[in-house]
C-alpha cells in the first residue's frame, strides 16, 4: 500500500506540525509514505472565489502528482471533501480524467476505515473538546450528523479514546458550524465571528484544556477569537494527540 501524503497550503505554512505528525504516525502504523514535493493546492480557495477557471488548472496539476497512489491523504477535511466532490466535474470540464478523487481521504477516515488499528501509541493525559467540522460530518461521514435520524457515530472520537490518559468531551450542539466557512468569514465577517464565539463559549463549558478536530482552518478561526477575548484554552489538530509521543 503506497500512500500520498497531501499537505494543503495553509496548513503546511502556518501549521507544520500538523504534516510531520501525520507522516509520523502513518509511518508508525506501517504504512509506506510519500511526500511529493511539487504538490500544489488542491483548488480551493479559488473555486469558493468565484475563480473556478483558475481552480480547474490547479485540480489538473493535483491529480497529476497523486493518481499513482493507492491513497491520497491529507490532514483535512475541507480538503479532501473538495477533491472528492468537486474534481471530478471539474477536471471533466477540462477533459482531464479525475484519478485522485476515488483515492482521497481524510487521515481520521483513512486510519479509521482502512488501517484499523485495535491500539495507537500516543499519550495525552488531558481533556479535550471534539470540533466537527462541516465538511467532516457531512461530506466525508467523519460523524453522525444531528439533523438524520441515524445511529449516533464518531470516528473522530473512536481514535482519540485509543489514546492513552486522554478525556474526550464534545460541546453542546456538537456538529454545529464555527462559523469559518473559508470565504464565508470573509464575506460576513461580523456573522463569522459570532458564530466563532458561540461555538469557542460552547467548547470551554465542556471544562476541555483542548478543543481538537480534524481541519485546521476551524481550529486557527476559533483560536483566533479565543486569542482577541483571552479565553484560557488552547488548540490542538486531532492527528498531532494520535501522534503524540512519537
Amino acid at each position: 500500500m503506497k500512500i500520498g501524503l497531501f499537505i494543503p497550503c495553509y496548513v503546511d505554512a502556518l501549521y507544520p506540525e500538523v504534516g510531520v505528525a501525520t507522516y509520523k504516525l502513518l509511518k508508525n502504523l506501517g504504512v509506506e509514505v510519500e511526500y511529493p514535493l511539487d504538490q500544489t493546492c488542491c483548488g480551493q480557495p479559488m473555486a469558493n472565489a468565484g475563480f473556478e477557471e483558475m481552480g480547474k488548472k490547479v485540480a489538473v496539476s493535483f491529480d497529476e502528482k497523486f493518481s499513482s497512489f493507492d491513497y491520497v491523504v491529507a490532514p483535512s477535511a475541507s480538503c479532501a471533501a473538495f477533491v472528492k466532490l468537486n474534481h471530478p466535474r471539474m477536471l471533466g470540464e477540462h477533459k482531464h480524467e479525475c484519478m485522485a478523487s476515488d483515492k482521497i481521504m481524510d487521515v481520521v477516515e483513512f486510519i479509521h476505515d482502512v488501517l484499523k488499528p485495535k491500539s495507537l501509541p500516543g499519550r495525552f493525559p488531558h481533556v479535550v473538546s471534539v470540533h466537527n467540522s462541516c465538511h467532516g460530518v457531512r461530506e466525508l461521514g467523519l460523524s453522525s450528523p444531528s439533523e438524520r435520524n441515524v445511529e449516533k457515530f464518531s470516528k473522530i472520537k473512536d481514535l482519540l479514546k485509543m489514546v492513552d490518559g486522554i478525556t474526550v468531551k464534545e460541546p453542546e450542539r456538537p456538529d454545529e458550524c464555527c462559523g469559518f466557512g473559508g470565504m464565508f468569514s470573509v464575506e460576513e465577517p461580523d456573522v463569522s465571528v459570532q458564530m466563532g464565539t458561540d461555538k469557542l463559549e460552547r467548547h470551554i463549558a465542556t471544562g476541555a484544556e483542548y478543543i481538537t478536530g480534524p481541519d485546521s482552518s476551524c481550529l486557527m478561526h476559533m483560536q483566533g477569537i479565543a486569542k482577541r477575548l483571552g479565553k484560557p484554552i488552547q488548540f490542538i489538530h486531532v492527528v498531532q494527540i494520535l501522534s503524540a509521543g512519537l
